[in-house]
């Protein structure tokens, strides 16, 4: 396991340092949980699209020793009309996964949505859902199907600081059978931006 960790980081260091230079640093995203945690570096690049895209590299890992490296695509606006509170995104996310207990490296390639609504208050709180999904034709290495699924309430503290709790399920289909869940449960977390 420690030679997926190993080979898995490097990626991830790697992929960082190349990204970064071709784009704008805007944050990191923190999740924690009794059995998990994620850290996510936050960048957009203003090369994609009109209005740029919010690009995430991230890590994940349990308690069970499973890994995952991933990196989301998401572009976000708002609909037409006069409601600025409300807003929607569309996006992608590509996604390896090292699991140490079934001994298994999967990945996948996933299609994804989000809606997020802020209450717009002295201290504005914002309700958001997420969802991933991959079939069986974007999913690989013996994977059939990826789905996540994750709500949160966020709380602005400043401008630049968010602190927010939030439910999450991930879950892999296998081609013989079965599924693992990576993450399903409650998290709490903070979002930093510069």
């Amino acid at each position: 396991m420690l030679n997926k960790i190993t080979w898995i980081f490097t990626a991830f260091t790697l992929a960082t340092l190349t990204y970064s230079s071709q784009t704008l640093a805007r944050g990191i995203d923190i999740k924690l949980a009794d059995e998990m945690g994620e850290f996510t570096y936050l960048s957009e690049s203003s090369t994609f699209g009109y209005g740029g895209a919010d690009v995430g590299l991230g890590l994940l890992f349990t308690e069970d020793d499973d890994v995952q490296f991933n990196l989301d695509v998401m572009v976000t606006g708002n609909p037409a009309g006069n409601n600025k509170a409300l807003q929607f995104g569309v996006g992608a996310k590509a996604i390896f996964t090292a699991f140490d207990i079934a001994d298994e490296e999967v990945g996948a390639v996933a299609i994804g949505g989000q809606i997020r609504y802020v209450i717009p208050s002295s201290t504005p709180i914002a309700f958001l859902v997420t969802g991933h999904y991959a079939p069986g034709i974007t999913s690989f290495s013996g994977a059939e199907q990826y789905t996540e699924f994750r709500a949160a309430i966020e709380l602005e503290v400043t401008p630049s600081a968010r602190a927010f709790v939030g439910y999450r399920n991930i879950e892999y289909e296998f081609e013989g059978g079965g599924e693992i869940e990576l993450d399903d449960g409650a998290h709490v977390g903070v979002k930093f931006e510069f």
